[in-house]
C-alpha cells in the first residue's frame, strides 16, 4: 500500500466552497487546465489528505479538509461546450483532462489565512505561500498538513482592544509640548536713519558780455 500524500487544492468559493462540498458529500476536482496540477491529480492516492483552500478572496486561507477517494476520473467539462472548461481538442477516444474525487472530511473551527500560516514557523516552506505561485493542486508535508490543522483548531490572536496607540501617541505629543522651549520673539529691526543731506554751495554764474 502506498504511503498517504497530503495535498492542498484550491478552489473559488464563489464556484464551489467547502459549504458546497459539505452539501454534495462527494465531488469530482474537476475544471483544471494546468498540465502540472493535473500531474500531481495523476499522482495521488485513495485516501491522500487535502487542504480545501478557498481562493481569489480576501482573505485567502484554508477553510477545511477533504480527503481522496477515487483517482483516474474522467473529466466531463472538457466536453461540454457550454462550459467554460470546454477543451475543443478533447475527444471521447483521446481526452485530455483527468481529476480525482474528493470527499468532505470537516470544516475547520477556525478559518487558516495566508498571514496565519507565514506566522507559523512550520508552514514557512509551503508553496503556497511562495510569491508568485498560483497552482490549484499543491503537495504539502505530513508537518505541514498536521501544522495548519492545528492552527484551524485554534482562534487566531486577537489585536489588542481599544485605541491604544492613539492614546500613546496623545501622551507623548503633550509631554514634548510640556518640554519646548518657548521661541524668543527676535525685536523688530530698527529703522535706518535718515542722513541730513548737505546743501552744495551755490556757484557764481560769469556774466555773460
Amino acid at each position: 500500500m502506498a504511503d498517504k500524500q497530503y495535498w492542498l487544492m484550491k478552489s473559488e468559493p464563489d464556484e464551489f466552497s467547502i459549504d458546497d462540498l459539505a452539501r454534495v458529500r462527494v465531488e469530482p476536482w474537476s475544471g483544471v487546465r494546468n498540465f502540472m496540477a493535473r500531474f500531481h491529480m495523476r499522482r495521488m492516492h485513495v485516501g491522500d489528505e487535502v487542504l480545501f483552500h478557498h481562493s481569489s478572496v480576501d482573505p485567502p486561507g484554508v477553510a477545511g479538509l477533504a480527503r481522496v477517494v477515487r483517482t483516474g476520473v474522467l473529466d466531463e467539462k472538457q466536453f461540454d461546450r457550454k462550459s467554460p472548461y470546454h477543451d475543443p481538442r478533447a475527444t471521447r477516444e483521446r481526452p485530455i483532462w483527468d481529476c480525482v474525487d474528493v470527499e468532505y472530511v470537516a470544516k475547520l473551527p477556525h478559518f487558516v489565512s495566508m498571514d496565519r500560516m507565514r506566522a507559523e514557523p512550520a508552514c514557512a516552506a509551503m508553496l503556497v505561500l511562495k510569491r508568485g505561485m498560483r497552482l490549484s493542486v499543491q503537495p504539502v508535508t505530513a508537518q505541514e498538513y498536521a501544522a495548519v490543522v492545528a492552527l484551524g483548531s485554534t482562534p487566531p490572536a486577537e489585536a489588542p482592544a481599544g485605541p491604544v496607540e492613539p492614546r500613546v501617541r496623545a501622551k507623548a505629543k503633550a509631554q514634548a509640548s510640556s518640554k519646548a522651549k518657548p521661541a524668543r520673539a527676535r525685536p523688530a529691526p530698527k529703522p535706518a536713519r535718515a542722513k541730513p543731506a548737505r546743501a552744495k554751495p551755490a556757484r557764481a554764474r560769469p556774466a555773460r558780455r
